[in-house]
């Protein structure tokens, strides 16, 4: 039987897999949290999730037989799967006695990713995204508010020594001003650069040219700028704090300072938007050489979303190939991003089907 694999990861980012209960996920996260890093067998890394209640009508369940992990569908055996290991890093402490995995974490194979700060100013007021669990973090004690430079320093040398980061994503949670997340970042950056030569993406509000000058001059290689919707009204209801705010020319500053491909924006599929919304955007993207980055939603414990269920993935499927060709058509290619999310890929399919 010839398996498609592409199809798979799909499957799995949509329906997520049912596992034992001991094993490890993250909780809370300002981005696609609560899942576990596998590679299906054609090798492509996948964020399956792993908890919510859409996950108890999944088809598929992991088991652990003979040291190796067997994906079953409705109970029948349909491959073997691999497990990303967890870095032998998580067993050490900083110089001031932070565990360095509450500083920084592996995403997928190869990616060290952190959100330096891990409050965000719209969930002081009730107006942060529904779908964000960035400060559910904090309340789990599974990280600490500000990561220093030094400190991210220390946890890239440890991870480099050990062979597991060829690039990294530092995230923020929104601050006072959209300037004070670029210099945060910034700085953190500079500190990083100063020491390493690795590739680094940030994530970030739209900012005014100025300050994506500031962050590029630091060392920044590939920036995330995210809509997550493009339908207006759903963007009032699910992001109230970022409802509003312009990115148009924000964007194509962007790709002026950066180059094509190394500008991406996430895009959540499963908000109630339609596909022509969604494909009409990523055409808007791509035609000024952005990586549209098209997740389903991933659907947090105790966030107002956390009963929701992401989109089918007979819709995903679809919407992916037509993306996929979308980009084509348009000279933007996910596989030339050197940093990030893009180049990770574990949450998004958008690199298969391109």
């Amino acid at each position: 039987m010839i398996m498609d694999y592409n199809s798979l990861k799909v499957e799995l980012l949509c329906s997520g897999v049912k596992v034992p209960d001991e094993i490890w996920y993250r909780k809370g996260g300002a981005g696609p949290a609560a899942g576990r890093y596998f590679q299906v067998p054609s090798g492509a890394a996948v964020n399956i999730p792993v908890q919510g209640k859409f996950i108890e009508r999944s088809p598929f369940r992991l088991e652990s037989v003979d040291g190796k992990w067997a994906l079953y569908r409705d109970d029948d055996f349909y491959c073997e799967m691999t497990p990303i290991p967890q870095p032998e890093f998580y067993k050490m402490k900083t110089t001031n006695g932070i565990p360095m995995w509450k500083i920084a974490l592996v995403h997928g194979t190869d990616c060290l990713s952190t959100t330096v700060d891990q409050t965000c100013i719209y969930w002081r007021d009730g107006r942060q995204c529904k779908f964000c669990g960035i400060e559910l973090s904090l309340e789990y004690d599974t990280t600490i508010k500000r990561k220093s430079p030094e400190q991210l320093v220390e946890v890239t040398r440890a991870t480099k020594d050990e062979g597991r980061a060829n690039h990294m994503t530092l995230t923020i949670g929104s601050q006072d001003t959209p300037a004070e997340e670029c210099a945060i970042l910034s700085e953190t950056v500079r500190s990083i650069k100063e020491q390493f030569d690795i590739p680094i993406h940030v994530q970030t509000e739209p900012v005014e040219k100025m300050h994506m000058e500031e962050l590029f001059a630091s060392g920044v290689d590939t920036i995330g700028i995210h809509i997550e919707s493009f339908d207006k009204d759903i963007m009032k209801k699910i992001c109230p704090g970022k409802s509003g705010i312009y990115y148009d020319g924000v964007w194509q500053s962007a790709v002026d300072i950066f180059g094509r491909d190394q500008v991406s924006s996430f895009v959540i599929a499963g908000l109630g938007e339609t596909d022509e919304n969604i494909i009409q955007g990523c055409e808007m993207l791509s035609s000024i050489g952005i990586v549209p980055f098209v997740v389903p939603l991933r659907p947090i414990a105790k966030t107002p979303l956390a009963d929701w269920s992401p989109p089918l993935p007979e819709r995903m499927i679809p919407l992916y190939r037509r993306i996929g060709e979308i980009m084509k058509r348009n000279g933007v290619s996910p596989l030339r991003n050197r940093a990030g999310c893009v180049r990770c890929g574990c949450c998004s399919a958008i690199s298969e089907f391109f």
